[in-house]
């Protein structure tokens, strides 16, 4: 009979104590403060860190048998929020969820708001059906779902453009017009507006590149954001010709010609910051697909130390680049960061009694005094002519952006055995896979042994949200896959997805690298022109720990998930001998 007499208050307390989340003494203060500056006792509790928002709506569940429900990872139609205005949700604090026969489902974080929920009833003229979220969720619900986004405000410009303007004509007629007229066209204000509106989303959202792409019916907009593409709010096909046409502008690139491939750059200020585009424009069957990589220097981590590098390889990074002449190569595929690794080397040994030089394709980052030079080949500026000039310029360290055929290479170890420090990068999969494709590109092996100090290899990895982080047990099928004991409390971690990560469960990227000394053994191995599982094996020996094994001690550190690690990295079991 006792129990009957609580209140709901006293009972959702109640519950907190059987679970071992509040004691005595942490009600009695929360109830002081609440008497002495008001408010609702959960927010109260919350603040203080005694309980998690998520602890108060399982409570709350199990007392009122209402179910929870995590909106974090619910998709809710456009039609069910069409129901219920904006305001009501933001007055009542509640969120529409779904719809089934005449039932509507509510969440809300105060069940026992029995007006809110007869005023929602009228308005709809629906049953309402009650789970329970916590506040957090339903604010960024609201915000996620009410708030104007990036389609509503294209639409509201789109909206504002006269019927009759020449944009239209251009996308379905293809007259040929001048590109004076061209020019005054794009810089109308809409256009110009919906440009600016893509590109400073992609730099607020992290975003690496954005690719517009015209597609047959529709004009697809994707962000790169932390090595995967995500697709975002797209433009009316219609005003694509004037996207690429404004973007053509700002690049000083030819704003007539639509049947060749053009690249060039620009700068824009945004969020109070100067940002880099790099710009690439290929004509397509359904029109000009633009590319666009964003180099935003506020993002960038030219620091060694910062890069997320396990403390073994970073200190023989560190120990090669201490050497006064010799080879560095850093490889990888495409966007895997080895540029930036080589940057970050730079700025580790510059020092003002260094004559340090770069050829690149093209310069990413300006590095105060560096002299960098942007190779252009069309022009017969290579990267073998630009190491050649650079040996008359008295350099100490040369980096060269990619080594790309038999001319380039040996220049560089030919640079590399005179006395000079060398850096460049290697399109391969792994450090020991290198040493083959160089002897595959005609280098001798005598002349590897002697000119290279180090090989790493590397990748980037999303790194775990911080604000929705979880651990769980790895199971034994996965914890087998990745060479862990069964038998071990093997904890790893993951994102829940929050607002934060934009529900992706992961924010920012961390570097994987392994790097392959040549030491005396190996140097006789690749002078027998042993194959590369003999190579590796030999470096595995010595104490080399590859990409999977160094991703592994990241995921039992919480620094990202197994999901990444099994994406990027290949296992000695994958490895075909």
């Amino acid at each position: 009979m006792k129990e009957k007499s609580l209140s709901i208050k006293d009972r959702i307390i109640e519950t907190l104590c059987k679970r071992k989340l509040l004691v005595e003494k942490d009600i009695k203060r929360a109830l002081e403060i609440q008497k002495e500056k008001g408010g609702k006792l959960s927010d109260i509790l919350v603040s203080m860190g005694l309980v998690s928002r998520n602890d108060l709506v399982s409570a709350i569940s199990e007392e009122l048998s209402i179910p929870p429900i995590d909106l974090s990872r619910y998709k809710i139609s456009p039609d069910i929020i069409k129901r219920i205005p904006k305001r009501i949700v933001k007055n009542y604090r509640v969120m529409p969820v779904s719809k089934m026969g005449n039932f509507l489902t509510i969440a809300t974080a105060d069940p026992l708001n029995v007006l809110a929920m007869d005023d929602i009833a009228a308005l709809t003229g629906c049953k309402i059906s009650v789970v329970i979220a916590s506040d957090k969720e339903i604010e960024e619900a609201i915000s996620e779902y009410y708030d104007v986004g990036a389609h509503e405000a294209i639409e509201k410009i789109i909206g504002e453009m006269k019927p009759e303007s020449d944009i239209e004509v251009m996308e379905e007629t293809g007259e040929s017009i001048s590109s004076a007229q061209l020019v005054e066209l794009v810089q109308e204000a809409p256009v110009v507006k919906i440009t600016n509106m893509l590109l400073s989303g992609g730099v607020k959202s992290r975003a690496s590149d954005i690719l517009i792409e015209p597609l047959e019916n529709i004009l697809r907009v994707r962000y790169r954001i932390d090595g995967v593409l995500k697709e975002v709010e797209r433009p009316p096909k219609r005003i694509h010709a004037a996207i690429v046409s404004r973007l053509k502008v700002i690049s000083n690139l030819n704003i007539a010609e639509r049947r060749l491939p053009q690249d060039g750059r620009f700068k824009a200020r945004i969020q109070d910051r100067e940002v880099d585009f790099r710009i690439s424009i290929m004509p397509s069957s359904s029109g000009e697909k633009v590319a666009l990589r964003i180099l935003d220097k506020s993002q960038a981590m030219l620091d060694l130390g910062k890069l997320g590098f396990e403390k073994e390889p970073l200190e023989d990074l560190k120990k090669a680049a201490a050497k006064p002449h010799g080879m560095i190569l850093s490889c990888g595929p495409t966007g895997c960061g080895k540029t930036t690794t080589l940057y970050s080397v730079l700025k580790h040994v510059d020092s003002p009694e260094k004559n340090i030089v770069t050829a690149e394709d093209p310069v990413e980052y300006q590095l105060e005094g560096i002299n960098q030079l942007t190779v252009r080949p069309a022009i017969g500026l290579t990267f073998a002519s630009s190491l050649r000039s650079f040996l008359r310029q008295d350099p100490d360290v040369i980096m060269v952006g990619e080594i790309r055929d038999f001319e380039t290479v040996d220049i560089a170890i030919k640079a590399a055995l005179t006395g000079h420090l060398v850096l460049s990068t290697l399109h391969t999969t792994t450090a020991s896979g290198s040493i083959v494709r160089l002897v595959n590109m005609g280098v001798e092996p005598f002349l590897i042994t002697s000119s290279i100090i180090i090989i790493a290899a590397q990748r980037l990895v999303r790194r775990i949200c911080e604000a929705c982080k979880e651990s769980y047990k790895i199971d034994g099928v996965t914890s087998k896959k990745l060479g862990l004991k069964p038998g071990d409390k093997n904890i790893a971690y993951r994102g829940k997805g929050c607002k934060a990560c934009q529900k992706t469960g992961y924010k920012g990227r961390v570097g994987l690298i392994e790097t392959l000394v040549l030491s005396s053994e190996i140097r006789d191995l690749i002078l027998g022109k042993a194959q590369e599982y003999k190579i590796r094996g030999e470096a595995r020996r010595e104490g080399m720990h590859t990409l999977r094994e160094n991703g592994i001690r990241k995921v039992l550190r919480g620094v990202t998930t197994v999901e990444e690690i099994l994406r990027v990295t290949v296992g000695e079991q994958d490895i075909p001998v």
